[in-house]
């Protein structure tokens, strides 16, 4: 499913215009951004979690020299099931 699939689907389940539905889609994403640049984390109860994790710096290779290197720390964005998700899925 693409993003056009989920405004369909959006628009479908909620009784929305497409046009509608697209602008929500917008909106939740651009607010979960949002949430997570601020470092805060965003909970939806029974769908998931989504934050920010930290991987701190470590040493690598460079697969075409073999030369050790160190890869630099980095914040990423994580987002864990909830056990309604799981449960849906199974």
């Amino acid at each position: 499913m693409n993003k056009s699939d989920l405004i369909d689907a959006i628009a479908s389940h909620a009784n929305l215009t497409k046009a509608d539905a697209g602008r929500a889609l917008d909106g939740i994403t651009q607010s979960i951004q949002t949430a997570l640049k601020a470092g805060d984390s965003v909970a939806l109860v029974g769908f998931g979690t989504f934050e920010v994790k930290e991987r701190a710096e470590r040493a690598g290779r460079n697969p075409q020299t073999g030369e050790a290197i160190t890869i630099s720390a980095a914040k990423l964005p994580s987002f864990k099931a909830g056990k309604g998700l799981k449960g849906a899925v199974q």
